[in-house]
């Protein structure tokens, strides 16, 4: 299965404005993406179970915030002498009901699987119930850990089991550059691990509905004062059967460059967010780490189901590396959406935590390594 978007379009809107991503001198080739609207599923109540993160705080505050529930893990006696683990990636349990109906699923799968495996165990995650895996984007700090997780857990689980990703941009090659110049290799995810695991890629460019609860949105285009920030380069192509095909994008159109395999700034065309519409609270954005920008990514949300309610925006938002006058002006922009909560993860960056804590205090919840979410109609 793979729906498609036109990434022509992105390219041409390069041509005709001259614009230019500052932080790494390569066109901008976002543009509005083609006119979507889907009806998402309406769901009773979603748990947000935070099995990974960047830091576990066990003396983080626990107080209860109106309209979600909080619920701390910190080091109880039944680890036996074991602790929750953190590291530089991000791994999400989305529990769901609809009725009588539940599902669950994970969404990404930190950096490393000796950690998560650990994680799932102390937090006592049900894996044989796994409805289904989705993944944000081919970064390494959101898929190292999957075919450790697979390896270990995938017996267990349901015979149909698929893996939501946004496109094929999730299976490119990814490196990162070095202060001499050279290029080292960050992750990439081979089709044939996935097929030896049983496990079924559903790649779709256009927003799609993950088994009658949740939904993506798809490509993110780039419409608002948001860049995408330093972070990896990309290879495009494949090398011995292991990357990503040009061709399957939906649009054929790259740079002789990108043709010839040289490493270039990554712009990350298939990162999607996972989205929920909670009752009539409105929607659950969940950004894992939002590249293309998570003002530009609310605005997607919004577009696609033509509900303009946020009632929370969740995951990393990749603003680690900005500067102060970006986080001020990303911060003026996010204030106009009035969402309920906000919930920084992983790559938000301390600066802007700093940031919300003064601009957004009262819509502000802090989490770590074993939080759970809880939002309900």
């Amino acid at each position: 299965m793979s729906n498609t978007l036109n990434r022509r379009g992105f390219l041409q809107s390069a041509a005709a404005t001259g614009s230019f991503l500052a932080c790494y001198g390569v066109a901008d080739r976002s543009a509005n993406a083609a006119p979507v609207r889907i009806t998402p599923p309406t769901v009773d109540k979603l748990s947000i179970q935070v099995v990974l993160d960047t830091n576990h705080d066990i003396f983080i505050s626990g107080a209860q915030v109106p309209g979600v529930g909080i619920e701390r893990v910190r080091s109880p006696a039944g680890f036996k002498g074991r602790t929750l683990e953190s590291q530089w990636g991000l791994s999400l349990h989305l529990t769901s009901t609809k009725g009588a109906e539940t599902k669950r699923f994970m969404l990404d799968y930190g950096f490393t699987p000796d950690v998560l495996n650990s994680n799932l165990e102390l937090l006592k995650v049900d894996l044989p119930a796994i409805d289904a895996m989705i993944l944000s984007h081919g970064h390494l700090d959101h898929m190292g850990g999957m075919l450790g997780f697979l390896a270990k857990h995938r017996s267990a689980m349901k015979a149909d089991m698929k893996l939501y990703v946004g496109g094929e941009d999730s299976f490119c090659h990814r490196v990162q550059k070095q202060d001499d110049g050279s290029f080292m290799a960050y992750g990439v995810i081979d089709r044939r691990d996935l097929k030896a695991a049983k496990v079924q890629p559903i790649l779709s460019e256009l927003p799609i509905t993950i088994e009658g609860h949740a939904f993506t949105t798809g490509i993110v285009p780039r419409t608002s004062v948001e860049r995408v920030l330093p972070n990896t380069f990309v290879v495009f192509g494949e090398k011995d059967g292991v990357g990503c095909n040009t061709s399957s994008y939906g649009d054929h159109h790259f740079t002789a460059e990108e043709l010839a395999g040289t490493p270039v700034p990554d712009q990350h065309w298939h990162e999607h967010a996972t989205c929920y519409k909670v009752g009539d609270r409105g929607l659950v954005v969940i950004t894992s780490c939002g590249h293309g920008g998570i003002i530009n990514t609310l605005r997607r949300a919004q577009e696609i189901t033509g509900i303009e309610k946020i009632h929370a925006l969740v995951g990393g938002f990749h603003l680690a590396p900005a500067q102060q006058p970006y986080l001020e002006q990303i911060m003026g922009e996010l204030k106009k959406f009035d969402l309920d909560h906000l919930i920084p993860m992983h790559c938000s960056g301390s600066n802007f935590l700093d940031l919300a804590k003064r601009e957004m205090p009262e819509k502000l919840i802090l989490c770590t390594t074993g939080s759970r979410f809880t939002f309900s109609a």
